[in-house]
């Protein structure tokens, strides 16, 4: 049976309906994001925050330093070529050989064979003994220790040394002793064979002259040198107490004027120790004495040191100079405070017209106090209060306009995510950091956080940390 056209079935085509991709949708929202997180950080003003803690810094005061000592010298008793008994900085004996003076050089070089100074077990010993003791209490917060381990290291080898070289000389005297002259020790002390004229120097004769360095000369004699009859040849230093004398000014003078005990540095091998201080004033002029009763084998061959007066060491709270800034604030006297009706909070009664009545009344606002001095007067913010904005004493009759202005220095605490001004009192300085004192009402507490840089900051704007 043929089927009729008008019985198929009639087929349209329609559009299919597209449905949204979420993963497209999310991607494109994250993207977005990105762009303007990444839009925002490049072109916002980057705050860095810096956490209070509490510490120290120590005030000192660097100065050259002339040095005076017991010196006694000795000259030769005839011409020649001279050798040494011993070494710089030995310790010498009375009536012990310190040189000899031949008409010829002397062969103290030793042999090839021997060249090389080996240390005798004693001396072997002393040094591990040394080294022992210095690995077993070592504190890295004292790296001078490393110096005095230097020092007696080498005063056990220097030991060692002369005594092989006294040996050698006693034998060479011993074949020539006509021609030879040996010069004797006349007291005990430490053996320095650089003359500079400085030796008879005192410290009532002391003068700017005496702290020139640049004028300053000095001679070493060394082994085998020509000396002349009468020639200073080497000198004693005799006493264990040694004096550093410093320039001051009177400024610093009267600072300093009861102050008879004193902690000082020496540059020279950063070292600490305590000295006995005291004022001289010679021709007009102020002079620091500081006196050593130790270490003094260790500058024994020093004229000038650079020593530096350790005078004062506060602690506190520690805060770096770039976040301290200036604000200015109305002071207002201590009689305009005053509280709510609540009681709970304090503020300040202004005069001012009514909006709608056009008629003057007093308003209770109220205030955050910034700083608050020992009589009471207190510190408002300008930004809170219009300028001429006039104050009721709400005891009295009196006002108070609010015009002239005052400078605190502060920093901005960002404790709760926007800049407030907080007051700081400064109590020492070096070149980076303020200690500010701790404690102090409307001021700074341990672990705060402040804005690193004051100046890019303003009051009340939002920091993120």
């Amino acid at each position: 049976m043929a089927v009729r056209r008008k019985d198929l079935a009639k087929i349209s085509q329609y559009k299919s309906k597209q449905e949204m991709n979420i993963g497209i949708l999310i991607f494109t929202l994250i993207l977005l994001y990105l762009i303007v997180t990444v839009f925002t950080y490049a072109t916002s003003k980057r705050i860095s925050t810096y956490e209070v803690r509490r510490g120290s810094i120590v005030k000192d005061n660097s100065y050259n330093g002339l040095i005076l000592r017991q010196e006694v010298t000795a000259s030769a008793e005839s011409g020649g070529y001279i050798s040494f008994f011993r070494n710089e900085n030995s310790k010498i004996k009375n009536g012990s050989n310190v040189y000899a003076v031949s008409p010829a050089r002397l062969d103290t070089e030793v042999s090839a064979e021997t060249q090389e100074f080996i240390p005798g077990d004693e001396v072997q010993k002393n040094l591990t003994l040394k080294t022992q003791s210095f690995n077993e209490n070592f504190n890295p917060q004292k790296f001078s220790s490393v110096y005095t381990l230097k020092n007696e290291l080498t005063g056990i080898l220097r030991d060692a040394s002369s005594q092989s070289k006294m040996m050698q000389l006693d034998n060479l005297i011993s074949q020539n002793s006509e021609n030879i002259h040996v010069g004797k020790s006349t007291s005990d002390g430490i053996l320095v064979r650089t003359i500079d004229g400085y030796e008879s120097l005192s410290e009532n004769s002391l003068k700017p002259e005496d702290f020139d360095r640049t004028s300053y000369s000095a001679v070493r004699l060394e082994d085998q040198a020509e000396v002349q009859a009468g020639d200073i040849v080497y000198k004693l230093v005799t006493s264990e107490e040694w004096y550093v004398y410093i320039q001051l000014d009177k400024a610093m003078a009267e600072e300093l004027a009861e102050t008879t005990f004193i902690k000082t540095r020496i540059d020279k091998d950063n070292e600490t120790v305590w000295a006995d201080f005291s004022i001289l004033e010679i021709d007009g002029r102020y002079y620091g004495k500081l006196l050593f009763d130790n270490s003094m084998i260790r500058y024994a061959g020093d004229r000038f040191l650079n020593i530096e007066l350790i005078t004062e060491q506060e602690s506190g709270l520690k805060i770096p100079k770039s976040a301290v800034v200036e604000k200015d604030f109305y002071v207002v006297p201590a009689e305009y405070l005053t509280s709510g009706k609540s009681g709970t909070s304090q503020g300040i009664l202004i005069r001012r017209k009514n909006d709608e009545s056009g008629e003057l009344e007093e308003v209770f606002q109220s205030a955050d106090i910034y700083y608050m001095t020992e009589e009471g007067d207190f510190y408002l913010d300008p930004e809170d209060f219009g300028l001429n904005t006039l104050l009721i004493n709400p005891d009295s009759s009196e006002t108070f306009l609010l015009k002239e202005k005052k400078k605190l220095e502060g920093v901005y605490n960002i404790n709760q995510g926007y800049a407030v001004f907080r007051r700081v009192s400064v109590l020492c300085e070096n070149a980076d950091y303020y200690i500010v004192e701790e404690g102090a009402s409307y001021s700074l507490s341990n672990y705060d956080h402040i804005v690193l840089d004051g100046s890019m900051v303003e009051a009340s704007e939002v920091v993120f940390q």
